[in-house]
């Protein structure tokens, strides 16, 4: 068991602090954070709790998935690894090689 939990349907209003603060009662939080929109500067939903424990971490899933916070009702699971991304990087060229087309001048 990680002691890395996700958190879903966060209100877009919620902050850390009132992250670490719902999860406290369930354990030591060693860290929790929303994630942040790059380009917008707003909350995307949903964040991460980091608990001391393992236990801790399935004590705070047991206590609060399903529940409601801030209007909203939350989803909470142990943390998967971010899958690898496909599709961005590398050659751009596509199926021509790069070379084809036809003379724009």
């Amino acid at each position: 068991m990680t002691n890395k939990v996700y958190v879903g349907g966060l209100s877009y209003a919620t902050t850390d602090k009132q992250l670490e603060e719902l999860f406290s009662a369930h354990g030591t939080v060693e860290s929790a954070r929303v994630i942040i929109d790059k380009f917008t500067g707003r909350s995307k939903g949903f964040g991460f709790v980091e608990m001391s424990s393992g236990a801790e971490a399935q004590k705070a899933i047991q206590a609060l998935n399903g529940t409601e916070f801030d209007g909203r009702n939350l989803t909470v699971n142990e943390a998967r690894p971010q899958e690898k991304r496909s599709g961005f990087g590398g050659d751009r060229r596509g199926g021509s090689g790069g070379g084809g087309g036809r003379n724009r001048w």
